[in-house]
């Protein structure tokens, strides 16, 4: 086991220049918590840490450039990061946001961070979850979503036996090596409403979640379901689950946002190394004005922090 050090070091990547990923970053690492939590390198390109911290620049970018150049260069930015990640140079990476479109205009074939992550790393398989430690609530949530960017009619072919109990072991794999939980608690969010109401709904619940249950409990997870949507979320934030695997991207991000919106945490699973951020996009209409809110950035670094220091050895996915 390689002992940590006290204060892990961070990458942040600037993000689509065009956004308030810079802004964001420069009002983060001002605050006092932040400061305190780690040692940060910004990754991006020229200016993007706008003389809060040291960095690693990956291009030139001009107001004149375009979606291309800005996709282009937060790309770089993503893989540059990934290879200090991978080289030992840095314990963590926190990426602010990027523009979908510009990114693939800019040469970079992925639908989000989170599969190029995973090409990038040459991991099996990765996880989304949304996690926020604490909520408007109080108690923290956890959500992964099990498809993530999918229109709703491709989700009933996407979701399967499999996916669930690859999702459901990624998170208590995650559970246990970044958070520090020993036994997790894992509920799978049901598909249909009602949980099918015994295939009245729909016959997903008895198809294909009864199978995962099955197998995700003989590895000697604690694992509950299918249980109601609407009902899930506010038992776990009672404390009665860990984390919540959801069916599709919409029905457990409704229900994180509304209650951890500013406060909330995307995290990467299944990487070799923690992986954070914000839960909001690039902001592209009020970026430069100056008013953009760091909240969830300070979160996500804060975050990354707290996990570095737990994290040993890359996530065990058996």
């Amino acid at each position: 086991m390689t002992a940590r050090a006290p204060r892990p070091r961070i990458g942040i990547t600037a993000g689509d220049p065009r956004g308030i990923g810079p802004e964001i970053i420069a009002k983060a690492l001002s605050d006092p918590r932040v400061g305190a939590a780690a040692d940060f390198q910004i990754i991006g390109h020229a200016g993007a840490a706008q003389g809060a911290a040291e960095t690693f620049t990956t291009g030139y970018w001009s107001a004149d450039d375009g979606p291309a150049r800005a996709g282009a260069l937060a790309g770089e930015a993503i893989r540059a990061a990934v290879g200090m990640a991978l080289d030992g140079k840095i314990d963590a990476i926190v990426t602010a946001p990027i523009d979908k479109s510009a990114l693939h205009a800019g040469g970079w074939n992925f639908p989000g961070h989170t599969e190029m992550l995973r090409d990038l790393t040459g991991v099996p398989a990765v996880g989304m979850m949304m996690a926020a430690e604490r909520t408007v609530a109080g108690p923290p949530l956890r959500v992964v979503l099990a498809t993530t960017h999918l229109p709703l009619r491709d989700v009933p072919a996407a979701l399967t036996t499999d996916l669930l109990v690859e999702q459901a072991m990624l998170a208590t794999a995650s559970l246990r090596a970044w958070w520090g939980i020993a036994a997790p608690r894992v509920a799978l969010c049901a598909f249909n409403p009602h949980a099918s109401d015994n295939g009245l709904f729909g016959d997903e619940e008895e198809r294909i979640y009864a199978p995962a249950l099955e197998r995700i409990g003989a590895s000697n997870v604690l694992v509950s379901g299918p249980v109601p949507a609407d009902t899930v979320f506010i038992r776990a934030i009672q404390g009665e689950f860990d984390v919540v695997v959801t069916p599709y991207h919409d029905v457990g991000m409704a229900a994180f946002k509304t209650v951890a919106f500013g406060s909330g945490v995307n995290v990467t699973l299944g990487l070799p190394f923690p992986r954070t951020s914000p839960d909001h996009g690039t902001a592209l209409d009020i970026a430069g004005l100056g008013i953009a809110d760091p909240s969830s950035m300070i979160e996500a670094i804060l975050l990354a922090a707290r996990l570095s220091r737990h994290f040993d050895t890359p996530v065990d996915r058996t």
